[in-house]
C-alpha cells in the first residue's frame, strides 16, 4: 500500500489568507441567497424533476470547486477536498432520511418543506464551522485526541454497520421538549412563518419546532462526520469547504431520496465500513503511518458503489419475490 511520509500530516501545509477566506465565504453566501431569493422565492411543492436538476447543479458546483482547488492549491489539496466531499455527502444520506421522518411526523406541507430545510442547512453551516475550527485546534494542541477520535469512529462504524434499522421518535427528542417548555407552540401551521403573535403573545409554529429538530439532528450527525473528515485533512479550509458544498445540496437531495430509503437496504453497512476505515486511518496516523489520500478516496468510492449496487439488486430481488408470491 502506498503510504505518505510519517512527517506529512495531510493539509497541514495548506495556507489560505484571510482575504481568500472572505472571498470564499462571500461566494457561499451568494449561492445561498440566490437559492432562497432567486430560484425558490415563492414557497411551492418541489417536483422530482426540479429536485433532480437542482441536485445535479449542486454536485457540479461542488466538483467544480474541487477542480478550482486543484488549480489554486495543488493536487494534494484537491484530492483531500474530493475525499472529504464524498465522505460528507455519503454520511449525510442518513441525515436526509431522518429529515423525512421529522417532516412526516409533523405533517409539514410539501410547499413549506424547502423553506424549513433551507434555514436548517444555513444553521448547519454555522455549527459545522464551529465544530471544524474547534476540532482542528484541538488536534493541533492535543495529538492524543487522534486515538480518541479514531476509536470513536471505529465504534460508530461498527454500531452503524450492525444495526439494520433504528426507530426514530421525534416526540421523544429533548429539543422538542425544550421548545415546548420555553415557548408555547400553535397547533396549526402559519405558512412558512416560524413564530406568530396571538392575543399579544408570541407563539412558535410547528415550522419552528421542525427547524429546531433538524438542527439538533445535524449536531448528532456532525459528531460522526467532522472527525471522519479530520482524518483526511487538517486544513480548516479544506474541511469546511468540502462540508459546505456537500451539505448545500442536501435540500434538493432530500426531495430525490425521500422515498428511496427502502431501496438502499445495505446503506448502513457501507457507511459503517467507511466510518471504521477513517477511524483506523486516524489511529494509524497516531503511530506516524499516513495512508495516502488518493487511496482513501478510491476505497470510499468503491465501498459506496458496491453498497448502492448491492442495495438495488436486493430491492429488485425483493420486488420480484413479492410479485411471484
Amino acid at each position: 500500500m502506498l503510504l505518505a511520509s510519517a512527517s506529512n500530516v495531510p493539509g497541514a501545509d495548506i495556507v489560505v489568507a484571510p482575504w481568500e477566506w472572505a472571498l470564499f465565504v462571500g461566494f457561499v453566501a451568494l449561492l445561498v441567497l440566490a437559492d432562497l431569493f432567486l430560484f425558490h422565492r415563492e414557497a411551492h411543492e418541489i417536483s422530482l424533476k426540479e429536485a433532480a436538476v437542482s441536485t445535479a447543479a449542486w454536485v457540479v458546483i461542488g466538483l467544480g470547486f474541487g477542480l478550482f482547488c486543484w488549480w489554486w492549491l495543488g493536487g494534494s489539496a484537491a484530492t483531500q477536498y474530493f475525499t472529504g466531499y464524498v465522505i460528507e455527502k455519503s454520511l449525510s444520506v442518513d441525515n436526509v432520511f431522518v429529515w423525512a421522518v421529522i417532516l412526516g411526523y409533523f405533517a409539514v406541507p410539501r410547499a413549506n418543506q424547502h423553506r424549513v430545510l433551507f434555514w436548517g442547512i444555513f444553521g448547519a453551516l454555522v455549527l459545522r464551522a464551529i465544530f471544524i475550527f474547534t476540532g482542528v485546534a484541538l488536534l493541533q494542541r492535543f495529538e492524543v485526541l487522534l486515538l480518541v477520535f479514531g476509536a470513536f469512529l471505529v465504534f460508530t462504524g461498527w454500531r452503524v454497520g450492525t444495526h439494520d434499522e433504528t426507530e426514530i421518535h421525534p416526540e421523544r427528542n429533548p429539543a422538542l421538549k425544550l421548545v415546548r417548555r420555553v415557548m408555547p407552540v400553535t397547533a396549526e401551521f402559519h405558512g412558512t412563518r416560524f413564530t406568530v403573535v396571538q392575543a399579544g403573545k408570541r407563539y412558535a409554529t410547528p415550522m419552528f419546532v421542525v427547524l429546531v429538530l433538524i438542527e439538533a439532528t445535524d449536531v448528532v450527525f456532525a459528531v460522526d462526520s467532522i472527525p471522519a473528515i479530520l482524518a483526511i485533512s487538517r486544513s480548516q479550509f479544506i474541511v469546511f469547504s468540502s462540508n459546505a458544498f456537500a451539505i448545500l445540496g442536501l435540500r434538493s437531495l432530500y426531495f430525490v431520496l425521500a422515498g428511496a430509503q427502502d431501496k438502499l437496504v445495505h446503506l448502513n453497512k457501507g457507511l459503517g465500513v467507511i466510518l471504521a476505515y477513517v477511524g483506523v486511518k486516524m489511529l494509524l496516523s497516531w503511530w506516524g503511518v499516513h495512508i495516502a489520500t488518493p487511496i482513501s478516496l478510491a476505497f470510499i468510492a468503491v465501498v459506496l458503489g458496491v453498497t448502492v449496487l448491492a442495495s438495488l439488486r436486493a430491492a429488485a430481488r425483493a420486488s420480484h419475490e413479492a410479485v411471484d408470491g
